[in-house]
């Protein structure tokens, strides 16, 4: 086995790691890196495409109930927050266009949204508070 092809299994390990990939995501993916990395130790001039491993499923999976994960980089939070996503180079709305998700989608946690969502509930702000009447004496 080469070089180029042993240091692309381990970037693909590497990758693995951070976020689940389906036997073909590794494949292409060790394969197009070895291509990249035995072009660049050769001194050709290689073309690297972006290797886009998100499938529709990905999307669908990374709202999770105690999580949520950033289709970037794959790390898990609660809450994706325009400064996050930000270090991306990106705002919410560009994140949802370019992963395909609904307008109205948010970008929280199941539990979290549930959690809000029954907070306003019981606060019921969508009704008119009324101010208390006083008494003359």
């Amino acid at each position: 086995m080469d070089d180029y092809l042993k240091q692309a299994l381990e970037l693909a390990r590497a990758q693995a790691s951070v976020r689940v990939m389906t036997e073909e995501e590794i494949t292409a993916f060790v394969a197009k890196l070895a291509k990249s990395l035995r072009a660049m130790a050769t001194g050709e001039e290689c073309v690297i495409e972006s290797v886009s491993t998100v499938t529709p499923d990905d999307v669908k999976k990374s709202v999770k109930e105690k999580s949520v994960t950033c289709l970037e980089c794959g790390k898990s939070f609660k809450i994706l927050t325009k400064r996050h996503l930000a270090q991306h180079g990106l705002t919410s709305e560009e994140y949802k266009v370019k992963y395909g998700m609904k307008k109205g989608t948010a970008l929280v946690c199941k539990a979290l949204q549930r959690e809000r969502r029954k907070k306003m509930a019981e606060m019921q702000l969508w009704e008119k508070r009324r101010k208390p009447e006083y008494k003359k004496v």
